[in-house]
């Protein structure tokens, strides 16, 4: 079966950290873009970081600039989000990715992705 599984999400409080992982199954993760969306309840859906196939882009919204880093490891077929400094705004349920048409540009992250995981909490609250 085809698919990305996203896990790490949890409950923190302001300031805290956490790191979420993409595990890609049945197909090679190397060969695809990597993005995570969010969607918090009442909102639209956001693009919050990319990472192209070779590793080379990296892009982040504003919102998350300097806090997040997006990463991945091939040789694991997995991806991350390292998210440091948490804040309540960030409180969404979070979604990673994958094209293997090229997505992830200097400019964004979008398009159709062919596959995206079951989503991962993240609630940030004191």
């Amino acid at each position: 079966q085809l698919q990305v599984v996203d896990s790490g999400g949890g409950s923190v409080q302001p300031g805290g950290s956490l790191r979420l992982s993409c595990h890609a199954s049945g197909f090679v993760l190397k060969y695809y873009d990597i993005a995570w969306f969010r969607q918090a309840p009442g909102k639209e859906r956001e693009g919050v970081s990319c990472i192209n196939n070779n590793g080379d882009i990296t892009t982040y919204a504003d919102s998350v600039k300097g806090r997040f880093t997006i990463s991945r490891d091939d040789a694991k077929n997995t991806a991350y989000l390292q998210m440091n400094n948490l804040t309540p705004g960030d409180t969404a349920l979070y979604y990673c990715a994958a094209s293997a048409s090229f997505r992830c540009t200097s400019e964004g992250m979008e398009g159709a992705y062919s596959y995206w995981g079951q989503g991962a909490q993240v609630t940030v609250s004191s």
